[in-house]
């Protein structure tokens, strides 16, 4: 069972994908995100086995993300962040994102 203090552990912060690329070396089918976390934790980059999203659905929209877990190598692409979803037995993961998209970037996830 996780304990609260198990929770505090995790770094999730609010980001905007400012950056999409296809990532063809990937096994599974993913992007290459640029997300932004603003000034104290500027721009990471991620990961994402999102591809029911097209890049233009993706651009501009704030996500919520794990900014503390150590990066993971992906086909050679070092994937800093861990951007949260929902799983969607149809979709796959659906992306949680605040429901106001001008929060600040940055902002801890509590």
């Amino acid at each position: 069972m996780a304990t609260i203090d198990d929770f505090d552990k995790l770094d999730m912060r609010v980001g905007r994908v400012i950056g999409v690329e296809d990532f063809p070396e990937a096994r599974v089918p993913a992007w290459k995100l640029e997300i932004d976390f603003g000034p104290e934790l500027g721009v990471k980059r991620s990961s994402a086995q999102i591809k029911h999203y097209s890049p233009e659905q993706l651009e501009g929209r704030t996500v919520v993300a794990v900014v503390n877990s150590p990066p993971r190598r992906i086909a050679g692409f070092a994937s800093e962040v861990l951007v949260l979803g929902a799983l969607d037995p149809e979709k796959g993961v659906v992306l949680l994102t605040p429901d106001d998209p001008d929060v600040d970037l940055g902002s801890r996830i509590a």
